[in-house]
């Protein structure tokens, strides 16, 4: 459902708001679409990698003698056989790519940092042939004591993992570290302004690595042609994005390299950086065949990036007229064996659903032996949000505060700063707050006590993502019947081709089915970023508004060419072209492009985006469980997630990320961990172990979309997949200890867990 915020938009609309079928479902739902495990080329070959049984090891030799004597073997490579890449960093959508650490972790090169580090590479005529082969590589290894928590590994004395990384702790350059980045966002004056609060609460939070949990496998096709060109199918976020990492990595211009499109089965993020492409191109080169390579699924878990664990302080003082005074806040998160987890991302989310006025916040970025640690919607904002809320609750319960009434007190709005500088234009947190509080769900006194001594609760919390902006192209072109083609860059993983579409639809005065969208290779469109971050239907949307703007500039000219007019006479409304000397002289869209030949040959137009800011977006849940005090079991009862959309351009797919990031961020608060033993072997790694919420456990999620248009965007359009994903993780917490007393600090809020703490307790 749609709720009216207080402040609604008078602007009508025919194509957005509604909910048309999405242009590619037919191809999806008879299985005709094409996804990277799919593809086959002629002389097809397989790749399979070798990977390390060690969390931390030095490489002492590698022999591939007994691999390439097996019959069927064409090639083998370690990373001797890569170019020695550069150090250089590109923005990758939602993290950064170090070239030189992005080699290292697609072939190790004299360590191995974590179970399942790829170590080298074969290829052979079938899957089989190359799996065998690699188990015929002999590598011999120094184990080295793993490192695995954010305590362990800036403990004095601890084992370094990156000898050679030279870390930015405040600015100044410290060797000899695992801590990648330290940085501080700081005003005011917190230290005086603790002084002066009523009520001051300070704890620590602690999680676990997660997954993403996409069904589809990492998957990669790459034939390096005899010109010198490569060409590379494979499950991506973003074909730009596997262009460039992988030319940065093999030190080729990217002019040599085509990304063609396939389909997608689930990224969230993770399939943002590449791990594939590479191997198979350099495997590709060696024998001059089509290498195809696809990971297992112990693969994915042990050797792909899952969002970062670690822990979050949160210190946040209050007076007793309910305004919070100051904060200060200390993140470290796991970046995995190399820099760059999310923490840069958390320190902007950690307090910006509040207006506080002394703030001061500390950020980690912390080398453990685990994977690389990737995007995983809404990146570092969970995490904070779990931390930041479970506070918030505390205070409110030790103050006597209605939960909502304390949040309306000190929500951000139009003209806050947030904590770490830039201050909000327009945003609908306050709207969301008010809509929460007299929604449904919140007026409906919930039952304390269930069957069977089952204890109940109700959990509320907020959250936050920024939204990105970046670079997005789209090329129109009009068919004599009316029909315009739509070329566009962004990966659709989420019905973005429909949302897109739908946008130049409603430029056009259209409908939707009348725009056909397509994804072109990176040869055939201009550069578009990354699908992530809650920036394509935004940033693309606002390329193919443009586009259709420019459309319809040209469409002008013909009009004015058909009734020879000036093209100044010449006007266009609500899908029709009329002369403003002659209303007479009116032709529809579709009527005006029967009439195109001759006069002037066909009509296209191409439009570039660049945004550097966007549209912030705010989201609620409310949380009502029971759990068993007998056996530590949560069942969720209800869930209702509130969220500004912005302007949903199509209601069902809003929805649908709604329900779908609670769905996620529930199994997160639950059940989901990357569960390491001490010698840091995950052993949790396949779908039978690590747990992740099916139907069975879910209610059905109510989604209420509040719309407070962003003013940087013609329809008001503000990014939706990623903010779902941050409050579910407090707001069941929260709501654990609405039913039992008890405050949890730790994620997953496992069984286990609910019965030591109610043991500890007495409860």
């Amino acid at each position: 459902m749609v709720a009216t915020p207080e402040h609604p938009s008078t602007q009508s609309f025919k194509v957005i708001g509604t909910r048309p079928i999405r242009h590619d479902g037919y191809e999806k739902v008879t299985g005709r679409a094409v996804y990277g495990g799919d593809i086959r080329l002629p002389g097809m070959i397989w790749g399979e990698v070798l990977r390390s049984p060690y969390a931390h090891a030095r490489i002492k030799s590698i022999d591939t003698t007994e691999a390439q004597k097996l019959p069927g073997v064409l090639a083998t490579i370690t990373h001797a056989d890569l170019p020695a890449a550069e150090a250089k960093e590109i923005d990758a959508g939602e993290g950064v790519v170090n070239f030189r650490r992005a080699s290292m972790n697609i072939l190790a090169q004299d360590k191995v940092l974590y179970k399942g580090h790829m170590v080298a590479a074969v290829a052979a005529v079938d899957r089989n042939t190359a799996s065998e082969a690699v188990k015929r590589i002999k590598v011999e290894y120094e184990p080295l004591k793993p490192v695995l928590s954010v305590d362990e590994a800036t403990a004095p004395g601890t084992p370094i993992l990156l000898e050679d990384l030279v870390g930015d702790h405040l600015g100044e350059k410290v060797q000899n570290t695992n801590i990648a980045r330290h940085f501080r966002h700081e005003f005011g004056d917190p230290d005086a302004a603790f002084r002066q609060c009523s009520l001051v609460v300070d704890r620590e939070f602690s999680l676990q690595m997660v997954h993403q949990g996409y069904i589809e496998l990492h998957n990669a096709t790459a034939m390096w042609e005899p010109d010198g060109r490569v060409t590379i199918w494979s499950s991506t976020q973003g074909s730009f994005g596997v262009r460039a990492q992988t030319a940065g990595i093999l030190r080729l211009p990217e002019s040599r390299i085509r990304v063609m499109p396939v389909e997608i089965g689930g990224g969230f993020g993770g399939k943002t950086v590449i791990y594939l492409p590479p191997i198979a191109a350099v495997l590709s080169k060696m024998t001059g065949r089509p290498v195809k390579m696809v990971m297992d699924r112990k693969s994915v878990f042990e050797g792909t990036g899952p969002a970062p664990g670690g822990k979050v302080r949160v210190k946040m003082g209050v007076d007793d007229q309910g305004k919070i005074l100051a904060s200060e806040v200390v993140i470290r998160f796991e970046a995995g064996a190399f820099p760059g987890s999310a923490v840069g991302a958390g320190g902007i989310c950690v307090l910006a659903a509040y207006n506080i006025l002394n703030t001061r916040i500390d950020g980690y970025d912390i080398l453990v032996n685990k994977p690389k640690s990737a995007a995983y919607r809404a990146p570092g904002s969970p995490q904070v949000a779990f931390a930041t809320e479970a506070v918030v609750d505390e205070i409110c319960e030790k103050k006597g505060w209605d939960r909502i009434e304390f949040r309306l007190w000190n929500a951000s709005h139009e003209g806050t700063r947030r904590a770490d500088g830039p201050t909000f234009r327009k945003v609908g947190l306050i709207d969301c707050l008010q809509t929460a509080r007299k929604s449904e769900h919140w007026n409906t006194p919930l039952e304390k006590r269930g069957l069977n001594g089952r204890l109940r609760g109700r959990g509320f919390a907020t959250g936050y993502w920024m939204n990105g902006g970046g670079k997005s192209t789209c090329d129109l072109a009009v068919n004599n019947d009316g029909i315009v083609f739509m070329n566009e860059g962004s990966v659709d993983i989420g019905g973005t081709r429909a949302s897109i579409a739908m946008q130049a639809a409603e430029a056009l005065g259209i409908p939707a089915e009348d725009v056909r969208p397509s994804i072109p290779d990176t040869d055939s469109i201009g550069f578009t970023g990354v699908t992530g971050g809650s920036r394509t239907t935004y940033a693309t949307g606002l390329a193919a508004y443009n586009a259709a703007m420019k459309l319809v500039d040209s469409l002008k000219e013909r009009a004015a060419f058909i009734w020879e007019r000036k093209v100044e006479d010449i006007d266009f409304k609500d899908g029709a072209f009329f002369s403003k000397s002659d209303p007479a002289l009116s032709l529809t869209f579709k009527q005006l492009c029967a009439k195109l030949e001759g006069t002037g040959g066909s009509v296209t137009s191409t439009a570039s985006v660049d945004l550097s800011t966007a549209g912030n977006s705010f989201a609620l849940g409310i949380c009502d469980l029971e759990v068993d005090p007998d056996t530590g079991k949560v069942d969720i009862l209800r869930y209702t997630a509130i969220q500004d959309a912005g302007r949903a351009i199509h209601p069902a797919y809003v929805e649908g990320q709604m329900q779908g990031g609670a769905v996620q961020g529930i199994g997160w608060a639950l059940y989901e961990e990357y569960f390491m033993t001490q010698q840091g072997v995950m052993a949790n790694s396949s779908f039978l172990d690590y747990r992740m919420p099916t139907a069975l456990d879910m209610p059905k999620i109510e989604a209420i979309i509040v719309e407070v248009p962003n003013p940087l965007h013609p329809y008001g359009v503000r990014g939706v997949a990623e903010v779902p994903l941050a409050p579910p993780l407090p707001a069941v917490a929260n709501a654990l200890h609405d039913a039992l007393g008890i405050r949890f600090l730790e994620q997953p809020i496992k069984p286990a867990r609910i019965l030591e703490a109610i043991s500890r307790n007495g409860s």
